[in-house]
């Protein structure tokens, strides 16, 4: 099944912001400063249209062409001209297409360059990006999804007369991580209803959909997607928000949480936190 929009495996998305980390960190030295312009460079992300994310090409060098730009701005002197003031102004038209230069070099493990290779980073002129707007915040659905978005909801709501029992609510979630976890999408499509619609909360923080994702083939193609097998990744049914839920980890962090809403025996709506502000709680070490 072909993935639908932004939807990015877990293992993919935990390794692009760890990346993105050490970057911004190697270039500015605080990690403070580092997770401000990581979350500069997504909403940056989020400012494009989806025309111009889907001719990125590779979103990851997109990224780190970003964040080596609002380093170098970050690391440039004041200028009495106001032209560093104009490079920050002008960072929303930057080329999408591919470039050599800083960009090239960033591409690389921070530690692997050499002492003449970072002085040229440092004095080289960044790439820049060319980018749109869009109304609200980053990650934040787009005007024309509120009608699709409260359908749902309202859908949610005259189905709840035929919520599942504790015991059938875990039995279909335990079913979901099992098509999952075989990569099973005709399986995975018959426990969800028809009209089944997935909601992502990335907070503007990682690669994920901005619009609700409608329809039992389109949610499990995200799904599947999303929870898409790798050698460090592991998906768990876990108790969330009072019911029987999903919890998928990179190593031993927790890297997104699904709900499942039952009616019936069908999945209707399914809410998944990417947000890793929002994960935080789960990755607290225990006393």
């Amino acid at each position: 099944m072909e993935p639908v929009g932004d939807t990015v495996p877990v293992a993919e998305s935990f390794e692009e912001r760890r990346y993105l980390l050490e970057v911004a960190h190697w270039m500015l030295g605080s990690t403070f400063a580092a997770e401000r312009v990581i979350d500069e460079a997504y909403r940056e992300w989020y400012g494009l249209t989806d025309r111009e994310r889907s001719r990125t090409g590779s979103p990851r060098t997109w990224l780190t062409r970003i964040v080596g730009t609002i380093c170098l701005e970050r690391l440039a002197p004041p200028d009495p001209d106001g032209d560093a003031q104009r490079c920050v102004r002008d960072r929303g038209r930057r080329p999408t297409g591919p470039e050599g230069g800083a960009g090239a070099v960033l591409l690389r493990k921070p530690e692997t360059l050499s002492p003449a290779e970072r002085a040229a980073l440092v004095r080289s002129d960044a790439p820049r990006t060319a980018g749109g707007t869009v109304e609200g915040g980053p990650g934040q659905p787009e005007p024309e999804c509120a009608e699709p978005a409260n359908q749902a909801r309202h859908s949610l709501r005259t189905r709840r007369a035929q919520s599942a029992s504790p015991c059938r609510q875990d039995d279909i979630a335990h079913a979901v991580r099992q098509a999952c976890a075989d990569e099973d999408a005709g399986r995975l499509v018959s426990l969800l209803a028809p009209d089944v619609t997935a909601f992502f909360d990335g907070g503007g923080k990682v690669r994920a959909p901005t619009r609700p994702v409608i329809g039992s083939e389109g949610v499990a193609r995200s799904l599947l997607t999303l929870l898409a097998r790798h050698p460090r990744t592991t998906l768990r049914t876990h108790p969330v928000n009072g019911s029987t839920g999903l919890v998928a980890r990179y190593d031993d962090q927790v890297a997104a949480v699904v709900t499942l809403d039952v009616a019936g025996s069908r999945v209707v709506q399914v809410w998944v936190v990417l947000n890793p502000d929002k994960l935080l709680s789960w990755n607290r070490p225990r006393p």
